[in-house]
């Protein structure tokens, strides 16, 4: 398994300088945002494409830090269609640009109903025509995602249309597409939870997930539900890590929601736990 970080965690435009901060504090890889060369998450256009991936070719090298995905989340449940529309055509660029850059995955959320925040619950989510609006979406992606020749990558979240690794995997067999796969992080899998249920969540989530797992993240959280950087809370990442590598994942684990100075602790934590057992 890969040590990775989102890029976004330390500030800046410059990739060169983002990925060496990375590097610097004990990462090998990154989850990239398009944010760390100084364009929106998701751009209406760019306009000189092959400064942009020549800029993020040469911060790769020179770091020697690898791009294990690339962010490409928009809210693909929108309740209004122009606002999927825009979505559909922002993603398509990032996918032709982790294509072009051979970066294998590409993020995404499965969205809300919620007008102005993806991450908000809506009680619609759960409704047959979010999941409708949500898979028509998804289709659109898989499809710029084979001409790509890249994997696009769905995280649970309970606050999303799809909340479950159960639910991920009945997408998946709905895609009917070997270029979907999970993102699976614990904290996003139960919202308040004591450490003997949050591992037996976690646990459960990873034999589902078993084989369509294409990143892990690392994210924590408090039994009262806030988030906390990892080790200080209730997920155990010994327990999930040793579950993953069992399952047969040996992908990137992506840690994330910590500040910059707390990254090389971060590191510190996770290493060992991934580190191959003698």
């Amino acid at each position: 398994m890969q040590l990775g970080i989102f890029a976004k965690t330390f500030a800046g435009t410059d990739p060169a300088a983002v990925l060496q901060a990375a590097q610097t504090a004990g990462y090998e890889t990154v989850q990239f945002n398009l944010a760390c060369a100084g364009l929106p998450s998701l751009p209406d256009e760019i306009e000189d494409m092959a400064a942009l991936l020549a800029r993020i070719d040469a911060a790769r090298l020179a770091s020697r830090v690898g791009i294990a995905a690339l962010s490409g989340t928009y809210n693909m449940a929108h309740p209004d269609p122009e606002v999927r529309a825009r979505g559909r055509q922002a993603l398509g660029r990032v996918i032709d640009i982790a294509g072009t850059l051979r970066i294998p995955l590409v993020t995404l959320c499965t969205g809300s109903r919620h007008p102005s925040d993806q991450w908000a619950h809506h009680t619609d989510n759960a409704t047959p025509e979010a999941w409708a609006d949500m898979t028509e979406e998804m289709a659109a992606a898989l499809d710029r995602a084979d001409a790509s020749g890249i994997v696009l990558g769905i995280e649970p979240e309970q606050a999303n249309v799809v909340r479950s690794a159960e639910e991920a995997c009945r997408l998946i067999a709905e895609m009917g597409s070997n270029r979907l796969r999970i993102v699976l992080d614990p904290a996003n899998l139960f919202e308040k939870a004591d450490a003997n249920e949050a591992r037996e969540i976690v646990a459960r989530a990873v034999d589902i997930a078993a084989g369509f797992t294409a990143m892990a993240h690392a994210k924590d959280r408090h039994a009262d539900g806030r988030f906390a950087v990892p080790g200080r809370g209730v997920v155990d990442f010994g327990d999930f890590i040793a579950r993953l590598r069992a399952s047969g994942f040996h992908d990137a684990v992506v840690t994330h929601g910590l500040e910059p100075e707390e990254a090389p602790h971060v590191a510190r934590f996770l290493a060992p736990l991934l580190a191959v057992p003698a």
